[in-house]
């Protein structure tokens, strides 16, 4: 069985994946989870829940945040909301929440996100150990690399198939810093759309943003695995992602239901790309190119 996750944006949104198909919904607050489509209120987010549990659909709450000691400490009563309304899991990268969220005795599962770092077998089979249900893995690695950590783990590994990639992030605001020292008063969030250049290739575009967890960069392609899914489900790899944090509104529903007909063809073994890829270019903004990232190299050529 393959699970499709999508980010979702707000409740209208959330709705609109839901009723597509969707499987699993992620969302959070920008306090605790990294790089969200929008943060939601704790109001929104048990909304959420109560629509996908109409639905007989999970959510996921994102709490992989960097966490320092002020986080850590209101980290105990959002975990026991998050309990309290029904949150079907929680991705969790810090031990020190994790710790917390044993200590609580709550009955909320984790799944193991520690970003870049999650990039072998034997690291999260140490989670699993602990209790992890599933792991994130890192936007670094290769089919065959992931393929093979698959199989040697017991729970499902999570592989972005849709969106873009994070390739840095500072927990300084870099941006505010700049138009600090260049005396302009300019907005720094996602929706400002600001992005970097090559200085000789003044037409790319890293999206760049800040928000109160510090400053993130985009790659300069968002990525697809649609041409790649069958070999996937294959390979063992059967939970997918679909970030939505640069596509957004109505057009990332959209996204989101040619991979659910993607899915639903491979399921009742119909699937041909080619048809999905042409419908996906016809989707996917202009600006953002569509790429396979690290996935279809050699462990060896990944430096």
């Amino acid at each position: 069985m393959i699970e499709l996750i999508a980010t979702a944006e707000s409740v209208n949104q959330a709705k609109s994946l839901l009723s597509i198909g969707i499987d699993t919904l992620y969302v959070g607050q920008d306090q605790f989870g990294l790089r969200l489509p929008k943060s939601l209120t704790m109001d929104e987010i048990e909304e959420i829940v109560q629509e996908a549990h109409k639905f007989k659909k999970r959510l996921i709450v994102a709490v992989n945040g960097l966490m320092h000691n002020h986080h850590i400490d209101d980290v105990p009563d959002y975990l026991s909301k998050l309990d309290q309304i029904g949150v079907d899991a929680i991705t969790v990268g810090d031990p020190g929440v994790i710790m917390t969220l044993q200590e609580l005795n709550l009955s909320l599962p984790f799944i193991y996100d520690a970003q870049t770092m999650v990039t072998s077998a034997e690291h999260i089979s140490f989670w699993v150990k602990r209790g992890a249900i599933g792991a994130v893995a890192a936007r670094e690695l290769t089919l065959i690399e992931l393929e093979s950590i698959q199989n040697k783990i017991s729970v499902p590994l999570e592989v972005q198939v849709y969106g873009p990639t994070c390739i840095h992030q500072s927990k300084r605001p870099l941006l505010s810093n700049y138009f600090r020292y260049s005396q302009k008063n300019e907005a720094t969030d996602k929706d400002r759309g600001l992005f970097l250049a090559e200085p000789k290739d003044p037409e790319t575009q890293y999206p760049i943003y800040e928000d109160q967890n510090g400053t993130h960069i985009y790659s300069t392609e968002d990525l697809s695995l649609m041409p790649y899914l069958d070999k996937c489900v294959q390979k063992g790899l059967r939970t997918w992602k679909l970030d939505g944090v640069l596509l957004q509104g109505d057009r990332f529903v959209r996204m989101a239901q040619l991979f659910v007909a993607a899915k639903q063809a491979i399921e009742s073994g119909t699937y041909s790309s080619a048809a999905y890829e042409t419908k996906l270019y016809e989707l996917q903004p202009t600006n953002r190119p569509l790429g396979t990232g690290f996935y279809l190299k050699q462990p060896g050529d990944v430096q």
